[in-house]
């Protein structure tokens, strides 16, 4: 294994722990934070911070990861599309957390 196959494979396990951040907010509520320092959102954005770490070191090695700007835009529209969709099956509901508790 070269340093470029070692720094994908972090950047792919990185890509992991974002998730498993986004399943316990989603689980446990996204402002709980159980017996930890931390809540949930702040466990996320650690995770994606250092999933971005990952990605300015394939940057600095060469290997810059493509961001588009239309692409971001058209997957915004088609989630729009897809949640207003589900809200009309009444599958979709308001957010009770849309406040950040006191």
């Amino acid at each position: 294994m070269n340093r470029l196959d070692h720094l994908l494979v972090i950047f792919g396990e990185e890509c992991n722990e974002v998730a498993q951040e986004t399943a316990k907010a989603l689980r446990f509520g996204i402002y709980e934070q159980r017996d930890l320092p931390t809540t949930n959102i702040e466990r996320m954005g650690v995770e994606l911070s250092q999933l971005l770490a990952m990605a300015e070191m394939l940057k600095d090695e060469g290997y810059e990861i493509p961001i588009y700007a239309d692409v971001m835009d058209a997957k915004k529209e088609k989630v729009e599309k897809y949640l207003a969709y589900s809200k009309h099956l009444g599958r979709l509901t308001e957010d009770p957390e849309k406040e950040k508790p006191a």
